[in-house]
């Protein structure tokens, strides 16, 4: 069953603290039905911020052995800009392979999709969904959850930004009417060919007014697009 969208974007905008963020992630995994969900951030000043649902124990194992300048999904995300299976990163060196088994066996899962973001002022965020699964299983659970795990890491990331910041954002131009309804329809679940016959046009059309919205908003792709387009009140419900 997929969660919620409209209800766990709330729950999330309703975090106006680090440590209530915190807590929201907690909520969202057993929301996601997954065994962990991790969000960390780095800013261009060098500082860190983690809120994720892994032990203590782990947390503290990870920072303190360095496993980010071997962990294959940390190095594999900083050269991407496109979210990753952990199964299409490179796990042959006998490095990678201990550290995959030192965090199976503290309980992070041997299925992971992690998403790459990128912010303001050079800030590099890295969000991931991790659970235990076959991969025929775990694929499943991707091809059904994609759109709204995109979401919930831009969502998530630019509630941070607003938490650290008081706000990350710029005067946005106002989107036309044809633009928020079409990002309207996006953030309810449609699919574009769905949304295109709900607004009677073609989805060369729709491209166009999503393309539009986009760059309006200042937006990397269409899913930050609507994230951007919810936390500032634009779409229509």
């Amino acid at each position: 069953m997929r969660p919620n969208r409209e209800r766990f974007l709330e729950s999330l905008q309703s975090a106006t603290t680090r440590e209530e963020l915190g807590n929201q992630i907690q909520t969202l995994r057993d929301v996601f039905d997954v065994e962990h969900l991790s969000y960390h951030t780095l800013n261009a000043n060098g500082e860190a911020y983690a809120a994720t649902t892994y032990s203590t124990a782990w947390a503290d194992e990870y920072f303190g052995c360095d496993y980010a300048r071997l962990d294959p999904v940390v190095q594999g995300c900083l050269r991407r800009f496109h979210p990753v299976d952990w199964k299409n990163l490179d796990w042959t060196p006998k490095p990678a392979r201990s550290f995959m088994g030192a965090a199976i066996s503290s309980g992070v899962g041997n299925q992971g999709f992690s998403v790459p973001i990128r912010g303001p002022a050079g800030q590099f965020a890295l969000f991931t969904a991790s659970h235990r699964a076959s991969d025929d299983a775990w694929k499943t659970y991707c091809d059904s959850h994609l759109e709204d795990l995109l979401l919930l890491a831009h969502f998530l990331n630019q509630r941070a930004l607003e938490i650290e910041l008081g706000s990350d954002m710029v005067n946005a131009k106002k989107l036309s009417p044809r633009e928020a309804e079409a990002l309207t329809l996006l953030a309810a679940g449609q699919s574009r060919a769905q949304a295109a016959e709900t607004m009677s046009i073609s989805e060369h059309t729709l491209r166009v007014y999503i393309e539009s919205a986009r760059l309006k908003l200042g937006a990397a792709n269409t899913v930050h697009a609507v994230a951007l387009a919810l936390t500032q009140g634009l779409l229509v419900f």
